[in-house]
């Protein structure tokens, strides 16, 4: 948010999605001024206004911004949403009026107030604040450690999915939606509409180095800056997998470790059978031995 805002951001503890997660309308953060409008005022009715032609634009297109003065031209509301690229209009649309929902049950009466939520983002305020590119941090959160068998390897895996989002990368999509993969590792990132090339660009670098510099060795990262976000995930649950690391790339390269699998098995078994020959030996040559004292 830029500094005539100061928000108050209320987190939700949730995962980063994988494939396998569907909800466009999952909550992330939400952000409130602290500066309220009176109710009834001329504010509300601008914000208000505002707020329902933005839902109405979002089943047409997947990025707006719109200015309301229905009550007054001296108290105006700039507001905008940016849906992900990838979400149908209906999605999109649906994912808008949940945005909406959110902003007014958690920032009743707020001057400005911005919500994400998986599928969208959606902010408005007093201040004309579209069209100013903002790289501050606003929400981070990374997955569990990797645990054992994560190392470098897997950390070029993850960086090589991320370096795809930036410098115009990634297979482009609506209002700078960029994906990218790299072995198992995917990662996606979302400028807001109302930033230039260059300007998304430069924000998704911050947010893929955010991501880098805070998750270490996570599973899976997101970082939230003010117009725009970077996250990766490992595929197959969400979840480092160890095999996966080996195998990926040459699905046939797991006969190699069956047959080192069973050339230890059989080398057990042989070494089973001597020992037990050898065990035989000693007990019959004890006997032969004990026979021969008794005779004597």
């Amino acid at each position: 948010m830029n500094n005539l805002f100061f928000f108050l951001l209320l987190a939700a503890s949730i995962e980063s999605p994988t494939a396998a997660d569907g909800s466009a309308n999952a909550y992330i953060y939400a952000g409130c001024s602290e500066s309220r409008y009176a109710p009834g005022s001329p504010s509300q009715i601008n914000v208000d206004s505002l707020l329902s032609s933005l839902v109405s634009a979002s089943s047409s297109t997947p990025y707006s911004n719109l200015t309301s003065t229905a009550a007054s031209a001296s108290f105006p509301s700039f507001g905008l949403f940016q849906c992900r690229g990838d979400l149908q209009p209906s999605n999109c649309a649906d994912c808008v009026r949940s945005a909406v929902s959110s902003i007014s049950s958690l920032c009743p009466f707020a001057a400005g107030a911005a919500v994400q939520l998986d599928g969208c983002f959606l902010r408005y305020g007093n201040d004309s604040f579209v069209g100013e590119p903002d790289t501050s941090v606003l929400y981070k959160k990374c997955g569990a450690s990797g645990g054992g068998g994560y190392g470098p390897d897997q950390i070029g895996i993850r960086d090589a999915a991320l370096s795809a989002l930036t410098g115009g990368g990634g297979n482009g999509g609506a209002g700078g939606y960029r994906v990218g993969a790299a072995g198992y590792v995917q990662a996606v990132a979302q400028c807001v509409g109302d930033q230039s090339a260059s300007e998304c660009d430069d924000c998704v670098a911050a947010a893929v180095g955010q991501v880098r510099a805070a998750c270490g060795y996570a599973v899976s990262g997101d970082a939230y800056l003010g117009k725009c976000y970077a996250r990766f995930w490992y595929t197959g649950n969400g979840a480092y997998n160890d095999d996966a690391d080996h195998h990926h790339d040459d699905p046939d390269h797991h006969h190699d470790d069956d047959d080192d699998d069973e050339t230890g098995k059989t080398a057990a078994i042989v070494i089973g059978l001597i020992a037990g020959v050898a065990l035989l030996i000693m007990f019959l040559t004890f006997l032969r031995k004990a026979g021969n004292y008794g005779k004597d």
